[in-house]
């Protein structure tokens, strides 16, 4: 489960572990491992994206000069159903067949779970020899009983021109059980209506910003039964920027806002280190180790749209916003400030 949890890029890990591990993949070629690899990291790589531009703005209004807020924001990414699965068509594959002779089945993303568990193979053929490695195919999110992608992280707004804030929001790379995850993001936020000679008569701001988000992390795993090397780990990395037109209202207590926003992203994942396989595929290769042997890449982008509402009593607030986008998600903070 720690893979999995790294795969999503979740501050935090679980005490079950998956007994299916992706690097088992190898044992089919490099080309096939890649491949299924890509099917089974993708969304959740898409879903982290919108999930790290999200909670940026509660507010139009920016901060006059030197005022300052921190918060603590969670974010919490929704899954669809058919984001939980993707279609594997062996004959797409070089040597990955199912165990039960089935040529197509629909099977766990990093999102989904496999219930029952999805046996596989790779058989190979060198000479009059045939030899065959069975192992099953990946757990997703689902086999934790979780719906939902989850990220927190500390955020802090300091008004530093006039009309204009500088945000800047952190989580540490702290490693937890051979897992480590960190996020880190800069932004600025200029408020349109400041400039306007009539905006102390109307309760509206209106506030365009610009935000960039980066998440990286680290996962070194143990070997398995059927591969081994050195060095073994997978490595993410994430960049994503948001740009958003942002829109409240200026009441002292209660306030709603709203924005619409446009979010583009890639993400590497990097499976790195020394693999030698101890069955399979690589009697048919030049060598039966491999080194740093694969990477998914995913690209983002789409637009988003926010409701939300805000509570300050003092030098304390809240908020709550929901954002509408390929993946939804809801945000809620903590806030302390002047």
């Amino acid at each position: 489960m720690k893979k999995i949890l790294f795969l999503l890029g979740i501050m935090g890990s679980f005490s079950m572990n998956a007994q299916e591990n992706l690097e088992d993949l190898l044992a089919s070629g490099i080309a096939d491992a890649q491949r299924f690899a890509t099917g089974y990291i993708s969304p959740a790589a898409e879903a982290m994206i919108y999930n790290t531009s999200n909670g940026w703005v509660q507010s139009a209004e920016v901060k006059s000069f030197l005022k300052f807020d921190i918060a603590l924001v969670v974010n919490g990414t929704f899954v669809d159903d058919s984001q939980k699965t993707f279609i594997l068509n062996t004959s797409e594959y070089n040597n990955l067949q199912f165990s039960d002779g089935s040529t197509t089945k629909e099977v766990a993303t990093a999102f989904g779970e496999n219930d029952p568990d999805i046996s596989v193979f790779a058989e190979v053929k060198n000479g009059p020899f045939t030899q065959q490695v069975e192992f099953n195919l990946p757990q997703g999110l689902a086999s934790a009983n979780l719906n939902i992608l989850p990220a927190a992280f500390l955020q802090a707004r300091l008004g530093i021109l006039k009309a204009t804030e500088l945000k800047v929001r952190y989580f540490p790379k702290i490693e937890q059980q051979d897992v480590e995850v960190g996020i880190f993001g800069l932004g600025i936020q200029h408020e349109v209506t400041q400039w306007l000679p009539a905006e102390k008569v109307f309760p509206i701001a209106v506030s365009g910003f610009v935000g960039y988000n980066n998440l990286s992390g680290n996962y070194d795993f143990t070997e398995s039964e059927i591969i081994d090397g050195d060095n073994q780990q997978f490595d993410v990395k994430q960049n994503s920027w948001i740009f958003q037109l942002q829109a409240s209202t200026k009441w002292p207590i209660f306030n709603l806002y709203g924005g619409l926003g446009y979010v583009t992203g890639t993400s590497n994942f990097d499976v790195l280190g020394t693999y030698r396989v101890r069955a399979g595929i690589p009697l048919l290769e030049t060598t039966s180790e491999f080194n740093n042997p694969f990477s998914v890449k995913t690209k983002v982008s789409g637009v988003r749209g926010s409701l939300g509402a805000s509570l300050q009593l003092g030098f304390v607030g809240l908020h709550a916003d929901y954002n509408f986008a390929e993946y939804d998600n809801a945000s809620v903070g903590l806030h302390f400030g002047i």
